[in-house]
């Protein structure tokens, strides 16, 4: 298991912006793929945006061009900004990483809450 640790989490508006970050305790050289989940209440976990080394990040449809997921490969992080926040984005936000020796590996999660 990879260790990730989230940070970035908060209080934020209507349409404003946060930045979550997640920092890895493996090189991400050998994680393929780094992302984020999310779980509100009562709903299901669902996938918010996922990286997959040498290929096009993949987002939610709910995303809608409001987020981005980012590597930096030296720090073993990853990050997602995330613009526009509307209420629906409250959630506990879940780092995800996954390698073929490794396995998956989650955070620990961090809360976004946008209210008004």
């Amino acid at each position: 298991q990879v260790q990730l640790v989230e940070f970035g989490g908060g209080l934020v508006q209507p349409g404003g912006s946060l930045r979550l970050s997640c920092a890895a305790s493996a090189s991400i050289f050998s994680i393929h793929t780094m992302g984020w989940y999310r779980q509100a209440p009562g709903k299901q976990r669902e996938s918010v945006a996922l990286i997959r080394s040498g290929r096009r990040p993949n987002y939610a449809d709910f995303v809608k061009g409001r987020f981005t997921v980012s590597r930096d490969n030296a720090q073993n992080t990853v990050y997602l900004q995330m613009n526009s926040l509307e209420p629906e984005d409250t959630a506990i936000y879940y780092c995800f990483a996954e390698s073929t020796v490794l396995g998956a590996s989650w955070g620990q999660g961090t809360q976004v809450t946008v209210s008004s």
